[in-house]
């Protein structure tokens, strides 16, 4: 039965989207003072951390002359609140952000990153301009359009590799065991794929069995994806939801998928700094009523943990795996003055069983370890474990008719 879409403000990161009316011109004073404002009402702790946010209020008064100045003061100034998700983002980081929302890039979609100094494919994107290319996961880049990349950083290399759609990159590249080879790409417009099917290490999935990796709740498009996924696969015997080194993103796409898996129950609850407690819950239909296995580790957080926690205690799903990484906090995402923007944590959730999970995680309901040695040997014993669980779990559900 396809179910719709539960409506909800928009939340992000554990965290709310909001915006300034218009995007105006501010000198760095308004700037600074505008921030201060922000955090002084919205941030979720009313004792600010411990920290007397007052002495901030005119700490640089007729000091800021300068844009940069502003932003120098405003980063000292939330540095002192000793929260790092509360942070300012400077307009080019404001506007990646939002692209990664939106779910679209422009480039030749590819992760990179450095390895011993070496700037070096991480993976590229499913069907992006880079795969089709051919590019490999660890491929070394040694120049960006004739120039050297000894000695870069990975935020300059990304600016060089981007540009708009239709236009070309200049990659010469060097993988083990062939020669060096100059890749041409013409830029596009990369969609960004949160969800997939494929599991890692080519893991054998019985075929009444459904694989659904996350990797992210970032894009607005994952629970859109999710519920395509599940509307289409009616002759699936369970669902394994991978959410291993799955950061977070949008809490909306966690509540919309722990809504398509629910049957009533609470989803999760926040609670802001006046101790207001707002609770989210799921309604009476659902789209499966399969099993479900949920895989975590230490790299699953946020968004990932609200939808664990969900199903975990509403004795929806098995958690295998290993403890989350334990992040409880609410973010508001600000649009400032000058396209630069703010994320305030306001608030901190709870799962439907009251646990503050900030600092400790989701425990699994069955413990797996992932060693270095399974990695190196292909073997995901994560994943296999779900497997078992799933193949026990449609047998009782067909002895019980």
């Amino acid at each position: 039965m396809k179910k719709r879409f539960i409506t909800s403000s928009l939340i992000l990161l554990t965290a709310v989207l909001t915006t300034v009316s218009n995007a105006y011109s501010a000198t760095p004073q308004t700037l600074y003072d505008h921030v201060w404002m922000l955090v002084n009402k919205k941030y979720y702790d009313p004792s600010d951390n411990n920290q007397d946010w007052e002495k901030w209020r005119y700490r640089y008064e007729n000091k800021l002359k300068t844009k940069e100045d502003a932003y120098v003061a405003i980063e000292t100034m939330l540095a002192s609140l000793n929260d790092p998700y509360t942070r300012f983002l400077d307009p080019k980081e404001f506007s990646e952000e939002n692209q990664s929302i939106k779910g679209s890039l422009k480039g030749i979609g590819t992760q990179i990153g450095l390895r011993d100094g070496q700037l070096v494919i991480i993976a590229p994107l499913e069907d992006s301009p880079a795969e089709k290319a051919g590019l490999q996961a660890d491929d070394y880049i040694l120049e960006i359009n004739g120039e050297s990349t000894k000695g870069i950083n990975i935020d300059v290399a990304a600016d060089k590799i981007r540009g708009e759609k239709g236009t070309t990159v200049t990659l010469l590249i060097q993988r083990k065991g062939v020669p060096n080879k100059t890749y041409s790409i013409i830029r596009d417009e990369i969609e960004i794929k949160s969800v997939s099917t494929k599991p890692p290490f080519e893991t054998a999935i019985p075929e009444d069995i459904k694989y659904i990796r996350l990797s992210s709740f970032i894009s607005k498009n994952a629970a859109g994806e999710i519920e395509s996924i599940l509307n289409s696969s009616p002759n699936a015997k369970g669902f394994i939801i991978d959410l291993r080194s799955n950061p977070g993103g949008l809490l909306t796409n966690a509540i919309y998928i722990s809504d398509m898996l629910l049957k009533g129950g609470v989803i999760v609850s926040t609670v802001d700094r006046d101790s207001y407690k707002s609770t989210t819950r799921a309604r009476l239909s659902q789209i499966t009523d399969k099993p479900i296995v949920v895989l975590i580790n230490k790299g699953s957080a946020s968004a990932s943990e609200i939808l664990s926690g969900a199903l975990k205690d509403n004795n929806r799903a098995t958690i295998v795996g290993e403890q989350s990484f334990g992040k409880g906090l609410v973010q508001e995402i600000n649009r400032l003055p000058d396209e630069a923007g703010l994320n305030i944590t306001i608030q901190r959730y709870l799962t439907p069983s009251g646990c503050d999970i900030h600092k400790k995680g989701i425990t699994p309901d069955v413990v797996v370890e992932l060693t270095k040695e399974n990695a190196e040997a292909k073997d995901d014993v994560q994943l296999k474990k779900a497997i078992d669980i799933l193949k026990e779990q449609s047998c009782l559900v067909q002895k019980n008719g």
